[in-house]
């Protein structure tokens, strides 16, 4: 039975213990249902009576299909494996994004690791960089706007086969950022 670190906030944004959490998905036959499933019965027993219910319908489920031991962290429910690495940084949003352009664009280690060009798009909320990696998963870089006029960027990768390469791709994702916000 793995634990999982969102419970804390899951408690506190929900107003309920983890315990009656347990007590209500075993109740609608938590194990038995797919991811979807869960979700959708946790959606329902939050929908009005918060803001970003289905946000929060999906760390329910994950976390609770943690506790039973059906996925591992970082574990997505296809099997495969994914990771977030995030970090602040003084520009906004579309200069952040066009820095991280340039720099991907000349650093060897991100250029080994595509597979393909990366595309760019988005909106006034979120500037996207994405690509697929050479092992097949995928790549998305973001640009996120913060409160104060700043923006963060988070780098993710999606469709890793194991713990151990998701743990290697989180160690190579921070040692980049790193670097980008070192150059900064």
């Amino acid at each position: 039975m793995a634990t999982d670190s969102k419970i804390a906030s899951i408690e506190r944004a929900t107003n309920r213990s983890w315990d009656q959490w347990l007590r209500f998905l075993d109740s609608v036959g938590g194990r038995d249902l797919s991811h979807k499933d869960i979700a959708l019965k946790v959606h329902e027993e939050l929908d009005g009576t918060m803001d970003s219910a289905g946000w929060w319908a999906q760390s329910i489920a994950v976390a609770y299909e943690h506790h039973i031991g059906r996925r591992v962290p970082g574990q997505r429910s296809d099997g495969t494996f994914q990771l977030s690495v995030s970090r602040s940084t003084a520009l906004g949003l579309k200069e952040l994004m066009a820095r991280w352009s340039e720099f991907a664009a000349g650093n060897a280690t991100v250029q080994l690791l595509l597979a393909e060009p990366p595309k760019t798009g988005g909106s006034d909320r979120r500037l996207t960089w994405r690509s697929r990696a050479r092992d097949g998963s995928s790549v998305l870089v973001t640009s996120e706007p913060k409160k104060n006029g700043t923006a963060s960027i988070v780098a993710s990768q999606m469709g890793l086969p194991s713990p151990e390469a998701n743990d290697a791709a989180r160690e190579q994702w921070v040692k980049l950022l790193t670097a980008f916000l070192e150059r900064l």
